[in-house]
């Protein structure tokens, strides 16, 4: 009864921040962790995470669905940004500051000081986003902090296994290291990827047998990262590139455009669901648990007060930064090099983009999530060293990277121009285009059917015309007929097939430019999701008193 009283109070304070979310200017998960503050002082009980079970819940399903939905032509054009950024930053990262880590407070160990600057490393898109509310950042630099997110992820949370295995064995091993990184890495991608195709194809299985129910479908996608996180851990692989690779294949089965509308639309909202409920209760748990490991840190500290704290925090922040700054600052000129040796026209790497993508470096969830996981005790049974005080140095960094990047990241973005992506209007435009002439081609091979069908021909070309409203700018809403005895009824029932006939011809002409890379995912998204909501409009009006199926191609 206690777990489930825990469940629903971090639910409900889920909930609660996302409406003084609306209505205080502080990003949303400083505002979750004062909320688990406030519920660590109450009546409700304290919580004991175990690592293990938190790792299992919360980060399975968040980087599945960073994979499932960065933008995969936008993550390989900017592929060697996002690696500089995604792999030799986080080295660098973990190198730099657990050395000034360990060489500031000498009570925590190396290892531990290095488990500490992994967890650190990554970025968390989603903190940015709600930081820059108030200037949004420029398409291009998004793009390139998404991938930058989606791997860093995973290789900080791979450092933060090695870390860990060190501080409780005592030895590290390089050549070891590197054998189980590659295999961690190649087994991790190709058991998610796998797993992904395979219940997939179980599903399309399923759903040639029996028809498609879209809350079987659902849950398909709700359990594919924890199986893909299960499985390559229990083959010792890395879970975390397991769910990655997970939902980066899901995008390629996605693309087949094989589910139905209504169930794409469904899935949507309860993927949005799901990640806002992880994300904020990873805030507001930590936030119950800063007042028990404040007092258990200033203990292992052996400091009176909390000055040094602050100044600890202080000076691994600025580490940081300094190292992101500096990294970035080398990464771009030599993406500009690069450029100007092929002959492309590059505008000038400026300060303000430079010192705009450092400040969008904010951590997150994922680093919440990562610290969480350090053990409770060794081998021989003692207490993990400064666990208590990592996971505080650790929220520490992370409420002041948000602060700063409140204060200072939205005008520093405001005016900020990158090198403008001219081909997603135009491409958006161009499939349009192809949608409709497919959806035209459709409808009109349908009514000529029709009009052989129906006794009275006119029905079929009057409804011809009503369903060609929508390719031209006419369409009305969709509604009840008017009274008009059988004569109207048959027209409704002609429309409605007619209409359904254009939609799913519109449907699969997305689905081929994308499979051909005429188009990138955010076009696709956005398009079939319009397509799927006028989709689940019309199949609500149900004229004739019955359901109609049109057939899938």
């Amino acid at each position: 009864m206690e777990s489930v009283t825990v469940v629903l109070a971090l639910l409900l304070s889920v909930l609660v921040s996302g409406a003084l979310g609306r209505l205080v200017p502080l990003p949303l998960p400083l505002i979750q962790i004062v909320i688990g503050v406030a519920l660590a002082l109450g009546p409700l009980p304290s919580t004991t995470l175990d690592p293990e079970i938190f790792f299992l819940v919360f980060l399975p399903p968040l980087l599945f669905l960073d994979g499932w939905r960065i933008p995969k032509r936008d993550l390989f054009r900017n592929g060697r940004t996002v690696l500089a950024l995604a792999l030799g930053l986080v080295a660098l990262t973990v190198l730099g500051i657990g050395m000034l880590i360990h060489a500031m407070i000498p009570g925590i160990p190396l290892a531990v000081a290095f488990a500490l600057a992994a967890v650190l490393s990554p970025t968390d898109p989603i903190a940015v986003s709600s930081v820059a509310a108030q200037a949004p950042v420029p398409r291009r630099l998004m793009h390139i902090l998404e991938g930058e997110a989606l791997l860093n992820d995973a290789t900080g949370l791979v450092c933060l296994r090695f870390a860990i295995a060190a501080a409780l064995t005592g030895t590290f091993s390089l050549s070891e290291a590197a054998t189980t990184f590659v295999w961690l890495a190649l087994g991790g991608l190709g058991i998610g990827a796998a797993t992904t195709f395979l219940l997939m194809g179980a599903q399309d299985l399923l759903r040639r047998r029996t028809g498609e129910d879209p809350g079987l479908q659902i849950l398909f996608s709700l359990l594919t990262p924890f199986g893909a996180y299960l499985a390559a851990e229990h083959v010792h692989a890395s879970g975390i590139l397991a769910a990655v690779a997970a939902g980066i294949a899901m995008t390629y089965v996605e693309i087949q455009g094989r589910s139905l509308g209504t169930t794409r639309v469904r899935r949507t909202a309860v993927w949005d669901t799901v990640a806002l409920a992880a994300n904020g209760s990873i805030f507001v748990l930590l936030g119950e648990q800063l007042p028990e490991v404040l007092g258990h840190a200033v203990t292992q500290a052996d400091v009176q007060g909390a000055g040094w704290l602050v100044a600890w925090v202080l000076a691994i922040t600025a580490g940081l930064m300094a190292i992101r700054f500096a990294w970035v600052w080398v990464s771009l000129h030599f993406v500009l090099v690069k450029a100007h040796r092929r002959g492309e026209r590059r505008e000038g790497l400026t300060w303000r983009l430079v010192a705009a993508t450092t400040l969008a470096g904010v951590k997150g969830a994922i680093t919440l999530a990562g610290i969480l996981t350090l053990p409770l005790t060794l081998k021989d049974g003692t207490p993990f060293p400064a666990r208590d005080l990592a996971i505080l140095l650790a929220m520490g960094v992370i409420m002041t990277s948000l602060l700063l990047a409140t204060t200072v990241l939205p005008p520093l973005l405001r005016g900020l121009r990158l090198p403008a992506d001219s081909s997603h209007d135009a491409e958006e435009d161009s499939a349009r285009a192809a949608a409709r002439h497919d959806a035209v081609t459709a409808i009109e091979a349908l009514q000529h059917h029709l009009v052989e069908e129906q006794e009275d021909a006119s029905i079929a070309v009057e409804a011809g015309a009503r369903a060609m409203d929508r390719y031209e700018g006419l369409e009305a809403p969709t509604g009840a007929p008017r009274e008009g005895g059988g004569r109207a009824r048959q027209l409704a029932v002609a429309e409605k097939r007619l209409r359904l006939a254009g939609i799913e011809a519109e449907r699969q002409a997305l689905y081929r430019l994308r499979r051909s890379r005429a188009i990138d995912d955010v076009v696709l998204r956005q398009l079939v999701r319009e397509v799927d909501l006028v989709e689940a409009r019309l199949l609500a009006w149900n004229p004739a008193g019955r359901a109609l199926s049109t057939p899938r191609s």
